[in-house]
C-alpha cells in the first residue's frame, strides 16, 4: 500500500537563463516583427520602417516570393533613375540609360553572390543560401529607393549643364551613398546570423563596387551619346573616367578660345 501511495520523484529543470540587460534583442522578439508581408509595397515599407521585420521574413520558409518582389522593386526603380539619367543627353539615352542601368546592377548582383555566399559560410555564419540572396535584394533595393529619391536633384542638374564629367561625378556620389545605406542593411542583417566576424563581408563590398564601377564602363554610355550601343574599346574604369575628364577639359578650353 504504501508503494501504492508514494508520489514519483520530482525532476527539477534548470531555468532558462535570464537575458542580459545588454543582450540584443533576437529577431521575431517583438510581435511586430513576425507579422507576414504581404505585397511589394508592405516590402518598401518594411525596409524603410521596420528593417528588422523584413530581416525576420527573409529567414522564414517560402521567403522565395519577397526575395522575387525586392528584386522586381530594384529593377524597377533602378530603371526609373535611368530614365532621368538618359534626360542629360535625351534621344535614344532615354531608354538606352534605363536598361543599362536596371541590368547592369542586377548582373553585377548575380556575379557577385557566389562570393558573397562564400564569405558568408567562410565567417562562420548560418545563413542559408536563400537568405543570403535575401540580404543582397534588400540591399539593391534599399540602393534604388534611394536613388529615385535623388532623381529630382540629378533632373535638375542634367537640365542646367552641359558638364558631362560633372553630371558623371553627380551620378557617382549618389550611388556611393544609397550603396552606404544599402550595405548598412545588409550587414545589420548578417549580425543577426551568428557571424564570428564580418572581415569577408567587408572584403565582399569592396569587391561589389570594383565590378559595378566596372559595369558602368563596359555598357558605357549611359549619359552620354554614342554611335554604338555597346563600346567596341575595352577600359578599366579609373582610365575611362581620367579620360571623359581629359575631354571635358579639352572642350572647355575649345569653348573659352570662341
Amino acid at each position: 500500500m504504501n508503494e501504492e501511495n508514494q508520489v514519483p520523484p520530482q525532476i527539477n529543470t534548470p531555468p532558462m537563463p535570464p537575458k542580459l540587460p545588454n543582450e540584443r534583442p533576437r529577431l521575431g522578439d517583438d510581435p511586430a516583427e513576425r507579422v507576414p508581408i504581404p505585397h511589394a509595397f508592405a516590402a518598401i515599407e518594411a525596409l524603410l520602417r521596420q528593417p528588422r521585420r523584413l530581416l525576420f521574413q527573409l529567414r522564414q520558409p517560402g521567403a522565395g516570393k519577397l526575395i522575387a518582389e525586392m528584386l522586381f522593386i530594384a529593377f524597377f526603380c533602378s530603371a526609373v533613375y535611368g530614365v532621368v539619367a538618359g534626360t542629360f543627353s535625351g534621344g535614344t539615352q532615354l531608354w538606352a540609360a534605363p536598361v543599362k542601368i536596371a541590368l547592369g546592377l542586377m548582373i553585377s548582383a548575380a556575379i557577385c553572390l557566389p562570393s558573397l555566399y562564400i564569405f558568408t559560410c567562410l565567417s562562420g555564419s548560418r545563413a542559408r543560401l536563400a537568405e543570403v540572396a535575401g540580404l543582397l535584394a534588400g540591399l539593391l533595393m534599399l540602393m534604388t529607393i534611394l536613388l529615385v529619391g535623388f532623381a529630382p536633384v540629378a533632373w535638375i542638374f542634367s537640365q542646367s549643364t552641359e558638364s558631362l564629367a560633372w553630371m558623371g561625378t553627380l551620378h557617382i556620389l549618389f550611388w556611393f551613398v544609397a550603396t552606404l545605406f544599402g550595405v548598412r542593411f545588409m550587414k545589420n542583417g548578417f549580425s543577426h546570423a551568428e557571424a564570428k566576424s564580418q572581415a569577408g563581408v567587408n572584403v565582399w563590398i569592396i569587391i561589389f563596387l570594383l565590378v559595378a564601377l566596372q559595369m558602368t564602363t563596359a555598357l558605357r554610355p549611359i549619359i552620354g551619346k554614342a554611335d554604338n550601343f555597346f563600346p567596341t574599346e575595352k577600359k578599366f574604369f579609373i582610365g575611362h573616367w581620367f579620360d571623359c575628364l581629359k575631354q571635358s577639359a579639352e572642350e572647355t578650353k575649345t569653348n573659352s578660345r570662341n
